[in-house]
């Protein structure tokens, strides 16, 4: 090839032998002999279309990150063993009833007459009032527009949310950031009547979100703005005042997304019980195009019951609503009727201030063992339960997300590659060229003795490294 950018690619590999072969067009990058050689490597590049060097080929709909490691580590035991192991790689908090302060779950449903029945596919019309009734009290006291419960769909769960809002999408360029939540791959990829754009993030600059990504996105044509808030993996937030002027950027411009499922994981106001929204920020309810997720799963610990919502304009709305008659059907209704009573205010209060302090206790242990192992934490995340670790530092062989992974199934931990939020919808780029190839997203939601179990697997899988290359 020619001298330029791809000068430097002189080969790739068999997907299933790992032997090099003729040069291809896709990555600018040269894998290493750890990649190379590597089983791991090459069972991700057989389930995920964009590391095969087939251009054309119509992606599968392959599994998400943290199912295809759960896959591996089945292959390791953990099904058939899994309290003895560290699930790190879940994105789920601990739902025992043992954290102090918080309230106790139901143990029983009572399941009604009418909830036999089909339930509504916008959800029942109490749940919604609680939901708005919720942030009006939470985020939008003294302001003259104020939700109703017509500004809110009940979904059966997040990754339905999103669905339900990719469906209504017009004809538009959706910009999302990268890296990012896992699901959004699919859900970019699934539906024709958007085009997904990524905007990477830099590590050197935290991963922060400036408003200034945001302007130039919307100078290009970009219709809609997609994003966890706080961000999914990296542990951050983007708090006013720079959300509010995101808001004020994408306002009659622009349609923006905000993933605030980990909403309640905030630790920038000393764990004082404040949820991070923008609905703060909302001028009017049903003409600000502001659709605001989130639901029970993570802030409330009920990730198994899959009751979630959705808040926006109430034309959005009706057609979120609508559309679930076609795509899920709707949220289990028994459910939706026990989640009532824990949306009340003052209850949902004491219930974050309780969360924050546990889980800020959590954060801390961790990061502490983790940099005495070597690794270099550069920012301490400051929401969500999420570390989003940086394997530089780390001897060869395990200094890249794959193979890390895959040393660390040997001492039953889980964790979950950095490739995985390196969101690739359209598959056009290549493995080797990620910049999130050498990391790992590290879960602290688990309880303490998972988290000790799993720091105890990670050190001795850093030692055995440490001590082979020594020798």
């Amino acid at each position: 090839m020619a001298d330029g950018a791809f000068g430097s690619r002189k080969f790739s590999m068999n997907r299933n032998t790992g032997v090099p072969r003729p040069a291809r067009r896709f990555s600018i990058g040269e894998p290493g002999v750890n990649e190379a050689s590597s089983k791991v490597h090459r069972q991700f590049r057989a389930a995920h279309e964009g590391h095969l060097p087939h251009a054309g080929l119509d992606a599968s709909r392959s599994s998400t990150g943290v199912v295809w490691c759960t896959e591996r580590a089945a292959e390791h035991g953990f099904l058939d063993e899994p309290g003895q192991w560290a699930n790190l790689g879940q994105g789920a908090p601990e739902v025992e009833d043992d954290i102090e302060g918080c309230f106790e779950r139901p143990k029983t449903i009572d399941v009604s007459l009418s909830s036999r029945e089909y339930g509504p596919t916008a959800g029942i019309k109490p749940l919604r009032e609680a939901v708005a009734h919720l942030y009006n009290e939470m985020h939008r006291q003294g302001k003259s527009s104020q939700y109703t419960w017509e500004n809110v769909a009940i979904v059966p769960g997040g990754r339905a949310g999103l669905i339900r809002i990719a469906a209504v999408l017009n004809n538009a360029y959706v910009g999302f950031f990268v890296p990012d939540y896992t699901a959004y791959n699919e859900m970019l990829s699934l539906f024709k009547n958007f085009a997904a754009i990524p905007i990477p993030l830099s590590e050197e600059d935290g991963y922060h979100i400036h408003p200034d990504k945001i302007a130039e996105e919307i100078v290009r044509g970009t219709g809609v703005i997609l994003t966890s808030n706080p961000r999914n993996p990296t542990g951050r937030v983007v708090a006013n005042p720079e959300l509010a002027e995101i808001q004020d950027l994408c306002r009659e411009r622009a349609t923006l997304v905000s993933d605030e499922f980990y909403s309640g994981y905030n630790y920038t106001s000393n764990c004082d019980g404040s949820t991070i929204s923008a609905a703060e920020n909302v001028i009017d309810v049903d003409e600000d195009d502001v659709l605001i997720i989130d639901g029970l799963t993570k802030r409330f610990r009920l990730p198994g019951w899959r009751v979630a919502w959705i808040l926006g304009p109430k034309e959005f709305i009706k057609a979120i609503g609508s559309c679930g008659s076609y795509l899920d059907g709707g949220t289990n209704v028994p459910f939706q009727e026990a989640a009532i009573p824990m949306l009340e205010p003052a209850l949902v209060q004491t219930e974050m201030v309780a969360l924050q302090r546990h889980f800020r206790d959590k954060r801390d242990y961790v990061v502490g063992r983790l940099r005495a192992m070597g690794f270099n934490i550069r920012q301490v995340p400051d929401s969500t339960f999420y570390l989003w670790l940086n394997l530089s530092s780390l001897p060869g062989p395990i200094a890249d997300g794959l193979n890390f992974f895959q040393a660390c199934l040997a001492e039953k931990v889980i964790v979950v590659p950095g490739i995985f939020f390196d969101l690739n919808p359209a598959r056009r780029r290549d493995l080797f060229d990620s910049p999130c190839h050498h990391f790992v997203r590290f879960s602290y939601g688990p309880k303490m003795d998972v988290l000790k179990l799993g720091c105890d697997g990670i050190e001795r899988v850093v030692d055995k490294f440490r001590n082979l290359a020594s020798h």
